[in-house]
């Protein structure tokens, strides 16, 4: 039992779901932690298309020090299919924690799909014409670009880049764990990022 504990309070899902994936992971914790953000995604690829009416917008102040005003801003909607689930403190947690993500990490979009068509083209444009550049084989030039048009994505997209408190995960597979959780489709909508020293 006590092992159910521990995994409830790393994951935060329900006691049976802990029980079973300890059963399926042979009593091992961490293993039993990946089966059930494993089945967290699942369960968010189900919940995917279904409706996301409520939600919140939450704002987040980011100062350098006590004695100074802020530096940055950020605004964000992160939507949900229920007001009981808007009010919970699990999503309000959520959603600041993807506000500490806009403002920590500065991106430009919430996931691939809003970059627009032309940035991906220019990048292409940009980083073979590099590779060229710098002497590389023709032959290996397009796994090169495609790299690198990867790596971009996963910096200036919200739900692509790594998660601030545990790299090892994206926001992507935050988001995920809290549909799991919560028993909702989650969308985060879109944001906003101030900074006073950028023009």
């Amino acid at each position: 039992m006590d092992l159910v504990k521990k995994l409830r309070e790393l994951s935060g899902a329900g006691m049976m779901d802990c029980k079973h994936a300890l059963e399926e992971a042979e009593g091992d914790v961490d293993k039993a932690y990946t089966i059930l953000r494993e089945k967290g995604v699942a369960k968010a690829a189900k919940r995917a298309g279904r409706s996301t009416g409520q939600g919140v917008v939450e704002a987040y102040l980011h100062k350098l020090g006590d004695d100074f005003p802020p530096q940055v801003g950020v605004l964000i909607e992160v939507n949900c299919e229920t007001d009981f689930v808007a009010k919970g403190d699990d999503f309000r947690k959520l959603a600041k924690e993807l506000a500490l993500q806009v403002a920590a990490t500065s991106p430009r979009w919430v996931s691939r799909e809003e970059v627009p068509d032309e940035v991906l083209v220019a990048e292409r444009n940009l980083y073979e014409a590099k590779a060229e550049q710098e002497g590389k084989p023709s032959q290996v030039i397009p796994k090169i670009v495609e790299g690198q048009v990867e790596n971009f994505v996963k910096e200036t997209c919200l739900l692509e880049q790594p998660y601030w408190r545990d790299p090892k995960h994206t926001v992507h597979d935050l988001v995920a764990e809290h549909i799991s959780k919560l028993q909702e489709n989650i969308t985060v909508r879109r944001f906003a990022r101030f900074n006073i020293r950028e023009s």
